[in-house]
């Protein structure tokens, strides 16, 4: 390669790295297939908490673009999970976000009934079924293990395994003791009318927190710090009082009490992480929050979250995490405004892509994991058909 072609190169390469997605991802169809199957189905999701399914038969779900998944606590006190489908005739076996199906799955339907290990141990009218074996028709297992906790599925194997993709937050984890944290609330879902990236830009955006967060950076907006640690992004502050906090704030900096098995310099702490793609912890002294953007057409996604704590019967303790919620839902309600602004404008004829500061370091590295990931997302516009229909081949 000569010197000027080289030169060149590292020109645009340096300047896709100062540039946002283009808008056309943010809102196209064939787009989201292509996130499905390259983003999406070779990841891992986190499901619940072990914690959230304590008892025998204890269940959550997950759906994911059309997958239909549930992790179930079995007879042997093992975490498993498999495709939540009848292997009859295709019935959703178990319904809501959290349940308990007792000590076995019993399909609504037909009344085919799975063991909570998956095996098939019921069939009405067995004698109708040609050349049946019963071992044949358990439940279609999903790659399923717990780190930290947490349990997670991938519906696609293959790739880094979970403790790898923990390891950038593994050892921060275990300073909070999340394994022993249990949920101050169910799992659940907010609908957002955004492409699921936009949550996830948003969450990953610093510059935004002293013009649209009053509260929030208030409260920890000076001490703003950002970090990269191979694709776990970091986001942190401290708290602080006498900056225009709001009541809530004051009383939280107030009555927030010693946490001691917390280091000193994470009793005043607020902590984000990011992980690939969808994934965020919110880690506060007095509890954890677990948040996901769940694709749901191309400009519409759930955010799906749950909060955690150890216990710990301190009025003051009980008061700061109520604060600490009432906090974060101004926050949410503030971010939910400018991400629909953002998607709103994703959509007119005029914006193709936005310049990227030098600091906005997570935004350009989720640009840049993007862009690895889908090749066609270096395209300031949509390919034509042709190319499309080949990378979706």
């Amino acid at each position: 390669m000569q010197k000027a072609e080289q030169i060149n190169l590292l020109r645009v390469v340096a300047d896709e790295a100062a540039q946002s997605l283009p808008a056309w991802t943010y809102r196209d169809a064939d787009f989201m297939e292509l996130e499905r199957r390259n983003v999406f189905m070779p990841a891992w999701h986190l499901v619940c908490h072990e914690s959230d399914i304590p008892n025998i038969g204890d269940y959550s779900t997950l759906k994911m673009f059309k997958e239909l998944a549930l992790v179930v606590r079995g007879k042997d006190g093992q975490i498993r999970a498999f495709h939540n489908v009848c292997r009859h005739r295709a019935a959703r076996l178990v319904d809501g976000d959290q349940g308990n199906c007792g000590r076995n799955i019993v399909c609504p339907y037909h009344a085919w009934t799975y063991q909570l290990d998956g095996r098939l141990s019921g069939v009405p009218y067995l004698d109708q079924y040609e050349n049946f074996e019963r071992a044949d028709h358990g439940l279609i297992p999903i790659e399923c293990e717990s780190f930290a906790g947490f349990v997670f599925i991938r519906f696609q194997s293959g790739g880094h395994a979970l403790a790898d993709y923990m390891a950038p937050i593994a050892e921060e984890l275990a300073i909070y003791k999340t394994a022993a944290l249990k949920p101050l609330r169910k799992i659940g879902n907010r609908l957002r009318e955004v492409n699921w990236k936009n949550g996830c830009d948003n969450y990953c955006d610093a510059l935004h927190i002293p013009v649209a967060h009053w509260g929030l950076n208030g409260l920890i907006g000076p001490t703003y710090r950002l970090e990269i640690d191979g694709e776990a992004f970091k986001i942190y502050g401290d708290l602080e009082t006498g900056r225009m906090p709001s009541k809530s704030n004051a009383a939280y900096c107030k009555i927030l009490p010693r946490v001691d098995h917390l280091p000193d310099d994470r009793q005043r702490l607020w902590t984000y992480y990011k992980l690939w793609p969808n994934l965020m912890f919110d880690v506060y002294p007095d509890q954890v929050d677990f948040m996901q953007f769940i694709p749901l057409t191309p400009t519409s996604c759930l955010l799906r979250e749950c909060a955690y704590a150890l216990d710990d019967d301190r009025r003051e303790m009980k008061l700061a995490r109520y604060l600490n919620c009432r906090i974060n839902r101004s926050v949410n309600l503030e971010d939910k405004d400018l991400i629909e602004r953002v998607q709103a404008g994703m959509g007119s004829s005029v914006f193709r892509t936005g310049p990227l500061g030098r600091e906005e370091i997570l935004l350009r590295k989720f640009a840049g994991q993007m862009r690895d990931a889908i090749p066609l997302a270096r395209r300031r516009e949509k390919p034509a058909r042709e190319e499309i229909d080949a990378a979706l081949a």
